[in-house]
C-alpha cells in the first residue's frame, strides 16, 4: 500500500491502534471467567462451587506463571525486534491460542492453552511501554499511556455483556474460535500503518518527527549545554540503581489489585449473589466503567500538571499517590457492599483509582531510562507483577472459602500503601538516571 502524503498525528494512529490491540487482549483473556460457570458445569458435574472455584484458580495460575515468564521474554524480544514485529508475533499467537481452546477437555488441555495465551499476551505491556517512549514526546507519555490502559478497561466493559450475548447464539467452544479470529483481523491495520519509528517512518510529517524526537532528549549530564548520549545500562547494571527496583516492587504491588477483579468479578457475582452468565453480563461490566474513566483520568491529570510546570518527579508521584489513596478506602468497603449494585460500584471506585496511579506507574521506565533499557526493565517489573498476581490467585480459594472476600480486599489494600512506599523511598527523583561512577 502507497501513500502520497503525510499522516498528520500519526502517534495518535498508533496508540489508537496499541489500545484496540488491549481491548483484543481483555476480551481473550476475560472470556474464561465469563463461560468459567458454565464450562465447569459441562465438564466437572457435581463438584462443589469451592471445587470449581479451586479449579479455575489452578488454571488461571498457570496463565499467570506464564504471563510473567512471557514479560520477561518479550521485554527482550520487543528491544531486539523492534515495535512492528513484536506486536505481530504477540498478537498472532495469542489469538491462534484463543482459538485453541476450543479443544479443551479438562485442566491439563486448558493448562496448556492458557500457559501459550499467557506468554503470548505477556507482550503487549512491554510493547505498548516501548511504543510509549519510540512514539511520544515525555510530556505526552502519561496520557498515551492512559489512553493505551483505557482499552484494558474498555476490553473489560464490552468482554463480559458481550460473551454473555454470545452464549445466546453459541456455546463456549465456538465464542472462543471467534474471539481468536478478531485479533488475527488487528494484523492487517498494524502491518500496513506501523511500518518503522518515527525516526524513520515515510508517511510522518516532519513536524510531528521534530516534536517527538526534540521532546525525548536526555538531560546534559555532564553540564557543557548539549544533550548527552543517552544512559542504557546492560541488565546488571540496570538492577544495581535503587529506582529500578523502585519499579519493581511498585508494579509487583499494585498489579495484583487489578487482577483480583480481572479474574474474580463473575465468580464474585456468581457465588455471592448466585448469579448466571446472562445476570453476570448485566452487572459485571461496571467497574470497567471506572477503570476506563480512571485512565484517562490519570494520563490528562499528568500532562496537566507537566504543561502548568510541574517537573516529571512530582507529577508522577502525585498521580500515583492519588489513585491508591482513592482504592485504599473502597477496598476495605468490599467488605461488607451490600447488595450487588453497590458492590460493582464501590469495585467501579477502585479500577478508577488503580488505573489513574498505573498508567503513571508503567511510564516509569521510560521517565528514568532510555532506548533498549525501557523494554528490559518493563519486563522485568511486567514479570515482577505476574509472579505477585499468581500468588494473590493462589491464596483466593482458601481466602474466599465459604463465599467469604473480605480477606482478599483487606490484602488488596495492603498492597495499595506497598506501592506508595516503594515509590517515594526507592524513587527519591523521578528523573533520567544518571550513570554511577
Amino acid at each position: 500500500m502507497q501513500i502520497s502524503k503525510k499522516i498528520k498525528g500519526l502517534r495518535w494512529w498508533v496508540v489508537t491502534l496499541i489500545a484496540l490491540a488491549t481491548i483484543i487482549n481483555y476480551i481473550d483473556r476475560q472470556s474464561l471467567s465469563v463461560l468459567w460457570p458454565q464450562i465447569a458445569d459441562e465438564i466437572y458435574p457435581g463438584h462443589t462451587p469451592d471445587e470449581h472455584k479451586s479449579i479455575y484458580a489452578l488454571i488461571s495460575i498457570i496463565f499467570v506463571f506464564s504471563y510473567a515468564f512471557g514479560q520477561a521474554i518479550f521485554g527482550k524480544i520487543f528491544d531486539w525486534v523492534g515495535t512492528r514485529i513484536g506486536f505481530t508475533l504477540s498478537i498472532g499467537v495469542w489469538s491462534v491460542a484463543t482459538a485453541l481452546h476450543a479443544l479443551a477437555q479438562g485442566i491439563l488441555s486448558f493448562g496448556i492453552f492458557r500457559a501459550i495465551l499467557g506468554i503470548a499476551e505477556a507482550g503487549n505491556w512491554p510493547g505498548a511501554t516501548k511504543g510509549n517512549a519510540e512514539w511520544f514526546p515525555t510530556k505526552q507519555r502519561a496520557l498515551a499511556q492512559g489512553i493505551f490502559n483505557s482499552g484494558a478497561a474498555i476490553g473489560g466493559i464490552i468482554s463480559i455483556p458481550l460473551i454473555a450475548f454470545l452464549t445466546i447464539y453459541f456455546d463456549w467452544k465456538a465464542i472462543f474460535i471467534i474471539i481468536g479470529l478478531t485479533g488475527l483481523l488487528w494484523l492487517v491495520p498494524w502491518l500496513i500503518l506501523v511500518k518503522a519509528p518515527p525516526k524513520e517512518h515515510p508517511w510522518i510529517t516532519d513536524e510531528e518527527r521534530e516534536y517527538i524526537l526534540t521532546g525525548q532528549r536526555n538531560e546534559d549530564f555532564d553540564g557543557d549545554g548539549e544533550p548527552d548520549q543517552e544512559y542504557n545500562p546492560d541488565t546488571g547494571k540496570l538492577l544495581k540503581h535503587k529506582q529500578s527496583w523502585g519499579v519493581i516492587l511498585a508494579s509487583a504491588a499494585i498489579d495484583p489489585i487489578w487482577w483480583l477483579f480481572v479474574f474474580w468479578i463473575p465468580i464474585y457475582l456468581h457465588e455471592v449473589y448466585g448469579m448466571d452468565v446472562k445476570s453476570i453480563g448485566l452487572y459485571g461490566w461496571v467497574p470497567y466503567v471506572g477503570a476506563m474513566f480512571g485512565a484517562w483520568f490519570g494520563g490528562l491529570l499528568a500532562q496537566n500538571r507537566l504543561k502548568a510546570g510541574w517537573n516529571v518527579d512530582k507529577t508522577r508521584k502525585m498521580v500515583i499517590t492519588l489513585g491508591c489513596v482513592l482504592m485504599l478506602p473502597a477496598l476495605i468497603a468490599m467488605s461488607n457492599p451490600g447488595g450487588p449494585t453497590q458492590a460493582v460500584l464501590i469495585m467501579a471506585v477502585i479500577l478508577f483509582g488503580f488505573q489513574t496511579a498505573i498508567g503513571n506507574v508503567q511510564t516509569l521506565p521510560s521517565d528514568l531510562f532510555s532506548g533498549k533499557t525501557v523494554g528490559t526493565l518493563a519486563g522485568f517489573s511486567g514479570m515482577a507483577a505476574k509472579l505477585t498476581a499468581a500468588g494473590l490467585t493462589y491464596l483466593v480459594p482458601w481466602l474466599t472459602s465459604g463465599g467469604n472476600y473480605s480477606p482478599a480486599f483487606i490484602i488488596g489494600a495492603a498492597l495499595a500503601v506497598i506501592t506508595l512506599a516503594s515509590v517515594w523511598i526507592l524513587c527519591p527523583n523521578i528523573a533520567p538516571v544518571k550513570p554511577k561512577n
